[in-house]
């Protein structure tokens, strides 16, 4: 009997399944500044993207490199630094209620 991966995208098929209706160019596109709110949400159908544990988190975008983002984001206690490219993040919408 074979074992199960431990590869990067082990355990994760639900967060990277997409539906064909989110399919189209202006997510390659997109423009952030600097000190912005984003999401952190994987599109399966581009590679480099960020590991899936931080798939869902809010971050501030520092920095640019290339025509990635720097997207700084707390996990527990710690700081860290992911670098995505832009098909990989949304813009974070807050809502007063």
């Amino acid at each position: 009997m074979a074992r199960f991966g431990h590869g990067k995208i082990s355990k994760s098929r639900n967060k990277l399944i997409k539906s064909k209706k989110k399919e189209g160019i202006t997510k390659y596109l997109k423009k952030f500044e600097i000190g912005e709110k984003v999401v952190i949400k994987i599109d399966s159908s581009s590679q480099n993207y960020p590991h899936p544990r931080y798939h869902g988190l809010i971050g501030e975008v520092s920095n640019t490199q290339g025509k990635a983002y720097i997207v700084d984001i707390i996990v527990g206690n710690k700081q860290k630094h992911i670098i995505s490219v832009p098909e990989h993040l949304k813009k974070h919408s807050t809502t007063n209620k």
